[in-house]
């Protein structure tokens, strides 16, 4: 199902449809650069019955193993390569009308590792999220576990948030935390917080697909009520801080 960049469909609208408490699945679009294990976890959702739909995978590396997990799945995906484009935003402005043309009612981006160009992101507002391996606004960008450890921070943790043209600065909807080990290392911070990663992001995936979350274009709001800080993952469930 890899969609090559000659083949796969294109759509020059950029247009998308409203969010909108969901009578159906939610349509789930879902871009990523690397293993995909975020994507797993939100396939393993979609199977155990939460109300989403699949309905795209896309990749800026044409050999993401993100892209065989899609495939093995069942979901159609499209690998699209930077470099056959004059500039960035050709490509995202490309990128996005083909992901368009899936009308996802959602867009996800779990480990695309790419800054997204303004333009492209505007028709989106609302309807894009991004799960970021840091407690925001703490560390936005790369090498979040090196600088938690570097800075003695005695929590971690991993946030979802809008997605705004600001890098990792749109408005958080949910977190969680874990604890600082001693002796811990970069590597056994990721690998300790990667399963509480996954938990995030399909517990404020569901919250969307059940119609409880919105994005004003200032404030997150759940059940049509802003939240005064990030819903925070317990043992079970997201709660209200």
């Amino acid at each position: 199902m890899l969609a090559s960049p000659e083949t796969a469909n294109h759509s020059t609208s950029m247009t998308a449809p409203a969010l909108s408490p969901q009578t159906s699945a939610l349509r789930v679009a879902i871009l990523a650069s690397g293993r995909g294990s975020n994507l797993q976890a939100l396939i393993d959702a979609r199977d155990a019955g939460t109300p989403i739909e699949l309905v795209l995978v896309a990749s800026d590396k044409l050999h993401a193993p993100a892209l065989r997990r899609a495939e093995a799945a069942g979901i159609v995906t499209l690998a699209l390569d930077p470099k056959g484009f004059a500039t960035r935003a050709a490509f995202d402005a490309e990128l996005f009308a083909r992901v368009a043309a899936h009308a996802p009612d959602l867009i996800v981006l779990a480990g695309f590792m790419r800054i997204i160009d303004p333009a492209a992101l505007a028709p989106w507002a609302g309807r894009i999220i991004n799960i970021h391996p840091s407690l925001l606004p703490k560390y936005p960008g790369l090498h979040t576990h090196r600088r938690a450890l570097e800075a003695g921070d005695p929590l971690h943790g991993a946030t979802v948030h809008y997605v705004t043209a600001e890098l990792d600065g749109g408005p958080p909807i949910a977190c969680v935390e874990i604890a600082v080990r001693p002796g811990d290392t970069p590597e056994t911070l990721a690998e300790r917080l990667l399963d509480d990663e996954h938990r995030l992001l399909v517990a404020t995936v569901g919250l969307i697909a059940a119609g409880r979350l919105a994005f004003d274009g200032a404030r997150v709001l759940l059940d049509g009520a802003p939240i005064a800080a990030p819903l925070r993952l317990g043992e079970e469930r997201l709660t209200v801080a």
